[in-house]
């Protein structure tokens, strides 16, 4: 990173840590003591990341002068910090019937979430007991779709993934996002549509993907019910904010559950976004799930920053990232229940984060959102850690680890945490050519050194580690819940807007100026795009055409 764009006030720190090994750093007990924390059933470990305790102090006065305590304390009773858009955010709200804590924001905002609640678990109760006819649902349903995009589909796909071993018999979850047809053409031959529950999940019930895969959807349950529209619309619930338009397509308005504008996509599978997650693992590990969110949302409310773990992790990522200059940071979970967490954190952090202005529309003076990539280990392990151990680039981790596993196979589990120990000790300390060339026993002195040297690994490449007692409903919400809370602290440090993305929604005009010139005959209609697109949709209707 060019040091005109670093921050000046940790100028100092940079150049003396750059000289100091992490092998040296982690001999420092006092320093360990400082950046390990509990919260509940979660340990946050950064002790391996390139920090002392002079430069955690600068980053922590940095970060009292900002007033982060009153910004967040905007943010949990209401006030439109969405500033674009002129929105609340309050998808803490969503949990605050779990907190210690008496929440801030607004009453008519939690008698909704409240009342929302309620008719989730009346719903939920029914389902489990094999008839929601009151609800206007069908009997006897053994498979959910759920349908949405971005955060209608991220958030509940996680869950319901991780939460697997919490799963109510009789029940099983799927989920549609992609336009791609190929997953409902698999859908629909694995499935019985008289016993298929169809989740809409769309805010505006215009969204294409949505659509698209409901029409689908709907058009599959029509046959089997010969094309009877009552029964149909027993197989569909939708969740959105616009009542009519889910009407219109054919879903009673007592069968839609409402999706509020203070709460934004990427935030909101606390809410009845969630509802696929709530019937795949009942009502009870829901609140659950609420419950374990709420602990972190008091905690946040109530520690200091040096004690704070959503602060903390939010002055690492700022450290790596407009300090270190680090562009990007995989997440590494050593469970296979995590797998969809990296791409949930995607869109978490990239799409709240990805901004190249301030709130009042000024040029960033800093990088923002890092790229967030990763996969699960230990298949991550035989892919790309070859780069993170001995590529030119240095790219912090994030490990996630489970203490107790939901099986009983005792020596894979323990296999698995010896190497999610060993990889985040091996980026750290590295090995030196004396001790390589130490290994290397045979050949000439040449070949040795030969060897030694690409045996040498530099270390020194910061990571942070996370342990979950166990992979728990609670455990699970205070995860998710850590990282929210991270992404606002590093929207109030860059002074960006972290609760709109404008930058999804060029694409998608764009699209729809597109289609109609790739429909049938629709050829004559490209000219009024640019040369290359123009070009790509000549050859699409040219090959579609050929013999």
């Amino acid at each position: 990173m060019s040091s005109e764009r670093r921050p000046s006030f940790l100028a100092e720190h940079v150049d003396r840590l750059a000289g100091t090994h992490l092998r040296e750093l982690l001999k420092d007990a006092a320093r360990g003591k400082r950046l390990r924390h509990r919260l509940g059933p979660v340990l946050l470990d950064l002790s391996r990341q390139k920090l002392d305790l002079a430069a955690l102090d600068a980053l922590g006065a940095h970060v009292e002068a900002t007033k982060w305590q009153a910004a967040r304390d905007a943010m949990f009773s209401g006030e439109a910090i969405n500033t674009s858009e002129d929105r609340p955010v309050l998808h803490t709200a969503l949990r605050a019937s779990g907190s210690e804590l008496p929440s801030p924001a607004p009453r008519a905002a939690l008698d909704e979430i409240a009342q929302t609640l309620g008719r989730i678990d009346t719903l939920v109760k029914a389902v489990e007991l094999g008839d929601a006819s009151a609800f206007g649902v069908a009997p006897g349903i053994t498979d959910i779709v759920n349908i949405g995009i971005g955060g209608s589909d991220l958030g509940p796909r996680l869950a319901v993934r991780a939460l697997t071993p919490y799963h109510v018999p009789g029940l099983r979850s799927h989920f549609l996002t992609n336009v791609d047809g190929q997953s409902a053409y698999e859908l629909m031959h694995q499935l019985d549509p008289r016993r298929t529950l169809v989740i809409v999940v769309s805010k505006t019930f215009t969204t294409q993907e949505t659509l698209l895969n409901g029409n689908v959807m709907r058009d599959w349950i029509s046959r089997a019910y010969n094309g009877d529209k009552n029964a149909v619309s027993r197989h569909f619930l939708a969740v959105s904010a616009n009542v009519a338009e889910a009407e219109k397509w054919g879903i009673p308005a007592a069968q839609v559950y409402p999706m509020w504008d203070f709460v934004g996509g990427r935030f909101s599978v606390w809410s009845a976004v969630g509802l696929s997650l709530a019937l795949s693992i009942g009502s009870y590990n829901f609140h659950e799930f609420l419950r374990g969110a709420a602990l972190v949302d008091d905690h946040f409310r109530s520690a200091p920053w040096s004690e704070n773990l959503p602060v903390l992790l939010s002055l690492v990522e700022y450290w790596n990232r407009d300090v270190q200059g680090r562009g990007s940071r995989a997440v590494i979970p050593y469970a296979d229940l995590l797998t969809d967490l990296t791409s949930y954190l995607q869109q978490l952090e990239m799409e709240s984060l990805g901004k190249q202005v301030t709130k009042q529309g000024k040029p960033v003076e800093q990088p923002t959102s890092a790229v967030v990539w990763g996969s699960v280990g230990t298949n991550a392990q035989h892919a790309y850690f070859q780069s993170l151990h001995q590529g030119t680039d240095t790219v912090p981790l994030e490990f996630i680890g489970i203490v107790k596993p939901a099986h009983d196979l005792v020596a894979n589990h323990e296999a698995l945490l010896s190497n999610l120990l060993a990889q985040a000790a091996a980026l750290a300390l590295g090995k030196t050519f004396d001790e390589a060339l130490a290994e290397a026993k045979s050949g000439s002195e040449e070949a040795r050194r030969v060897l030694a040297a690409q045996r040498t690994f530099p270390g020194d490449r910061p990571s942070t580690v996370m342990l979950l007692d166990a992979l728990t409903p609670e455990s699970l919400g205070a995860l998710i819940a850590l990282y929210e809370h991270k992404v606002f602290m590093l929207g109030h440090l860059w002074g960006v807007n972290a609760f709109d993305q404008w930058g999804v929604e060029l694409g998608k005009a764009i699209a729809r100026q597109i289609l109609p010139a790739l429909e049938e005959g629709g050829s004559k209609n490209a000219s009024s795009f640019d040369a290359s697109t123009q070009a790509l949709i000549e050859a699409i209707h040219e090959r579609r055409t050929a013999q």
